[in-house]
């Protein structure tokens, strides 16, 4: 068996010192920008891989971030995290550091779980999923000063320009306003929006694209993230005088139910566009919104680690800097 690269390798394949190379993959930011990316060449042309057992020991770091496992939904639900994951897992191990998942059933079960894990030293950051409106677990961690990067946004705040905290999220508003754009000038009849009740800052701001093109006057339908309860609300509006030219919706689920209604009432040729490009989307040959969540990861492992480092250091949360704002992919089938 061929023996594995180590940072003397490296070094030697650089032209530089070993000191040099554990700065690279230590503290980046300290190296010249042409030093460093000579080392990261000869870093991946030896595949080298950082022995985490040992850095942990040498620089008192686990090199593991955290992140909450949700529980098994089921359904459409859940698609995008599951990918999210995934990409973030395979980022974070390019760079020397690994995902450690827990779950919890409760924002407050969350809490306590990562009070365990920052204690026992298990990890050296966190990410933050399924921000909502007062999210307790941002606040328990800005307290204690300990860094973390949210996917989603810290709602009911100012977050660019008095940003809480580091985030990134996916332009939900982009995507159904690029949907809304396509639709309007190749139907006749209103372009509705199928979204959840009020009050929800994703749906509210999946809604506020859509409005963008179409204004006030448009055809707002609400359901609850279920595909029999979006079916009725559609069914009910063809019914209705005016009727519809088409749906753009806040989730795969939504449009679904539409879909259903829509071949129900004998309205197949209606177009409709879902958001987060399930795999039950594609089945169905829907058009949806791609939130491109390997993006995301890129994004927060940036926020969390710098744009080339291998240690969680985190930026400061300066207004304009600290978030990174994912543009969508509108997919048409």
């Amino acid at each position: 068996m061929a023996k594995a690269p180590t940072v003397e390798d490296v070094a030697r394949a650089a032209g530089v010192s070993r000191q040099t190379v554990s700065n690279v993959l230590n503290t980046p930011a300290i190296v010249r920008e042409s030093t460093r990316v000579r080392v990261q060449r000869a870093i991946a042309d030896l595949g080298y891989r950082p022995h985490i057992a040992a850095r942990a020991l040498r620089t008192r770091r686990s090199s593991a971030i955290g992140i909450h496992l949700d529980p098994y939904a089921g359904g459409v639900s859940g698609v995008v995290l599951d990918r999210f994951v995934h990409a973030l897992t395979e980022k974070a191990g390019e760079r020397g550091l690994r995902v450690l998942l827990y779950a919890a059933r409760s924002a407050d079960e969350e809490i306590d779980r990562m009070r365990e894990l920052v204690e026992g030293g298990e990890v050296d950051g966190f990410v933050v999923t399924g921000t909502f409106h007062g999210d307790p677990r941002t606040g328990w961690l800005i307290e204690r000063d300990v860094p973390f990067v949210a996917f989603g946004r810290p709602w009911g705040i100012d977050d660019v320009d008095d940003p809480a905290h580091l985030w990134v999220d996916v332009d939900g508003a982009a995507g159904t306003r690029a949907a809304t754009a396509h639709l309007a000038p190749r139907i006749d009849g209103p372009v509705a929006f199928l979204g959840w009740p009020r009050g929800s800052g994703t749906g509210d701001d999946r809604e506020r694209g859509w409005r963008s093109v179409v204004g006030e006057a448009g055809v707002r339908l609400t359901s609850e993230e279920d595909v029999a309860a979006a079916r009725a609300a559609v069914t009910a509006a063809l019914a209705a005088p005016g009727g519809l030219g088409g749906v753009v919706c806040a989730s795969d689920t939504l449009a679904i139910g539409a879909r259903l209604a829509a071949a129900s009432a004998g309205r197949d040729d209606m177009p409709i566009v879902g958001f987060d490009n399930t795999p039950a989307a594609e089945a169905l040959g829907l058009s949806s919104v791609e939130q491109l969540p390997e993006r995301v990861a890129e994004g927060v492992l940036g926020l969390l680690m710098g744009p080339t480092g291998s240690t969680v250091a985190p930026r400061a949360a300066t207004a304009g800097a600290a978030h990174v704002l994912v543009e969508p992919r509108l997919v048409l089938r």
